[in-house]
């Protein structure tokens, strides 16, 4: 067993990566706040109450809007569900809220190894579920809601897609799977990326996995592994879902198995894949970033039209 597979190394690095992470949180913000500049940051806080704990988020709201009450996206950051990295998904957000019209919730899901798993992917469940009952005095419509994330986002994104449709709702118009992990049951080490040296390391995947389930069984769980073959359960009535890769991302191989599982269900809204890119791609290339955004956004305003 490599070393930062052992569940007390590894939960030491991750929170180790979430010091270094909070260190440097405010250049981290600044950053992202000057992308996009075009978009403006019209935001307000708010904390939702769940059964795990409360849920900080950002509410991003449309400069302008038609309707009165604007359809809603819940958003769900990456960060290998340990690193808390809500920030870096401010471009992200802005845009969608201006280009597809939508109130986007940004949320600071808890993460491990403080809270592993199910904890972070029962929380994003309730914060969606919260979003689609509490729309008439929040100011927007929760029964056109959309769910997305990117890297473990979008893996928790599937999360709540998946519990929605096992719980009879809330009702998902479109989930967002942004070169998303989807099968932790297969260790990091024996997938194969496009390239020699991808974005996402070996040790990185040691770390993330065991700090998120020590126990390598629990892995196959549904809510962390949909891509795996263990799960075989019928998706039938699962929210569509757009599912975004990377050429050269590690975890694609997952993804796309995925969805082709969804496309057998009649639940793949559609799948692109971008040519010359790596995991996490869209925080580096200006230009690959819109256009995915630009995706995302009109597959948004076609689901919640």
């Amino acid at each position: 067993m490599p070393l930062l597979a052992r569940p007390s190394i590894a939960g030491l690095v991750a929170k180790a990566m979430q010091r270094a992470t909070r260190l440097a949180g405010r250049r981290l913000a600044i950053s992202s706040y000057a992308r996009f500049p075009e978009y403006p940051r019209k935001v307000r806080e708010l904390t939702i109450p769940t059964s795990v704990a409360p849920a900080r988020a950002t509410v991003y709201l449309p400069a302008v809007s038609e309707d009165a009450a604007p359809a809603v996206h819940v958003n769900f950051h990456g960060g290998g569900y340990v690193m808390t990295l809500t920030e870096l998904d401010d471009p992200l957000c802005r845009f969608l809220a201006a280009e597809a019209g939508v109130v986007v919730i940004n949320v600071d899901y808890v993460v491990a190894p403080q809270h592993p798993f199910p904890a972070p992917a029962r929380q994003a469940y309730e914060v969606v579920r919260w979003v689609a009952e509490h729309g008439t005095e929040q100011g927007w419509d929760g029964g056109r809601l959309t769910v997305g994330g990117q890297s473990a986002g979008g893996g928790l994104a599937a999360a709540v897609a998946r519990q929605a449709l096992e719980e009879a709702g809330p009702e998902i118009a479109l989930q967002v799977l942004h070169y998303p992990p989807l099968d932790l049951a297969t260790g990091i080490r024996r997938k194969r990326a496009a390239i020699a040296k991808p974005m996402l390391r070996p040790w990185m995947g040691d770390v993330f996995d065991t700090s998120y389930i020590p126990d390598v069984r629990v892995r196959r769980d549904r809510l962390a592994s949909p891509a795996h073959p263990s799960d075989t359960a019928d998706l039938k009535g699962i929210a569509p879902a757009l599912i975004v890769t990377a050429e050269y991302d590690i975890l694609k191989a997952e993804a796309q198995s995925y969805a082709a599982r969804l496309r057998a269900v009649g639940a793949l809204a559609g799948h692109h894949d971008v040519t010359g890119a790596d995991h996490g791609y869209d925080g580096k290339d200006e230009v690959k970033a819109r256009e995915s955004y630009a995706l995302i956004a009109r597959h948004l305003r076609e689901a919640v039209g």
